[in-house]
């Protein structure tokens, strides 16, 4: 029988009920693939195994050429339990970076908690990875990733959760290796990363958001049990100096709550003995993913400028 009562109350986004069951309020609608009339982009959608998709796209200027280019690879938020790779939020949002920085993109769609505990979502966004990595040759089972993506200039990027993710599967390549994959950038967008004692303004929370943000953690893994755990909190992985990526940019909002995060892991990498280069760059006067709310903004389009701009900046061939 299932039970009414309430684990974490995360509305106006998810309700978590005792017996693992969600609510998901938002991030329910899907936006298929195609053409995009507004950035000339074209998407479809691959099954890559029963339990993992992901969204390919190609920017207006593949169409008839050879040429190699940047592949992003992106994890959506959505604190592991809501949102996938086709809601019209990260659609939209997936087309105008493509766009803006004329490269190749991949979407990766998870498994969710909390019926699908982590570290699955990681599972799942390792099998995209190693799904990716098969195209190295221009052999591999997608006929535009062969032709255009350039593995070689591989940037992993993701906002809120999937900023956690894709950090996390950073370091699974410079830990287990992914044959014909070149790590060049990493992009977390306001990540959701925590820890066990609170860091400057945290210490001002209302204690109904800090109960969420802390607790979530319990929800979504029956595994971690301190909020010090290097999933949860990077400054405690003893691999954090392995990062393979050469360039990292972190970028924070001055109103959300989870910029101190975002700041102390750029401190965190550069104490970790990492040979490569962070920046922080932050949105004034925005809150937690903005741009995914309200992508037609002026600050929406500053952000995807400078994207697109970090990606094109280590752009070579």
């Amino acid at each position: 029988m299932a039970s009414d009562e309430i684990s974490l109350n995360a509305a106006p986004y998810f309700i978590v009920y005792k017996d693992s069951r969600i609510d998901r309020l938002i991030g329910n609608d899907i936006d298929p693939p195609g053409l995009d009339p507004n950035t000339g982009v074209e998407s479809k959608d691959v099954d890559i195994s029963p339990e993992v998709a992901v969204r390919v796209y190609r920017p207006k200027s593949a169409a008839g050429k050879q040429e190699k280019l940047p592949l992003l690879v992106y994890f959506h938020g959505g604190g592991f339990c809501i949102e996938t790779a086709f809601s019209p939020f990260y659609h939209q949002h997936i087309n105008a970076w493509v766009a803006e920085g004329n490269i190749a993109a991949v979407s990766v769609n998870y498994r969710r908690a909390p019926e699908y505990q982590l570290p699955i979502p990681f599972e799942d966004s390792w099998a995209a990875m190693k799904w990716i990595a098969a195209h190295s040759e221009g052999k591999g089972p997608d006929e535009w990733l062969n032709e255009i993506a350039d593995l070689n200039q591989v940037y992993l990027a993701g906002d809120s959760a999937g900023g956690n993710i894709a950090h996390r599967m950073a370091l699974r390549v410079a830990t287990e290796g992914l044959d014909g994959v070149k790590i060049k950038g990493l992009q977390l967008i306001h990540p959701h990363f925590w820890g066990g004692k609170l860091i400057g303004e945290e210490k001002e929370w209302d204690p109904k958001d800090l109960f969420v943000v802390e607790n979530l953690w319990f929800v979504v893994s029956k595994d971690i049990k301190t909020l010090d755990h290097p999933i949860v909190n990077p400054e405690h992985d003893p691999d954090l100096g392995k990062l393979p990526a050469e360039r990292v940019a972190v970028y924070v909002a001055e109103k959300d709550n989870l910029k101190v995060r975002g700041r102390h892991y750029a401190e965190c990498l550069k104490k970790s003995g990492w040979g490569g280069t962070v920046e922080v760059v932050e949105t004034d006067g925005e809150g937690h993913v903005f741009h995914l709310f309200n992508p037609t903004c002026d600050m929406a389009g500053e952000l995807i400028k400078c994207l697109a701009a970090f990606i094109n900046s280590g752009r070579h061939g």
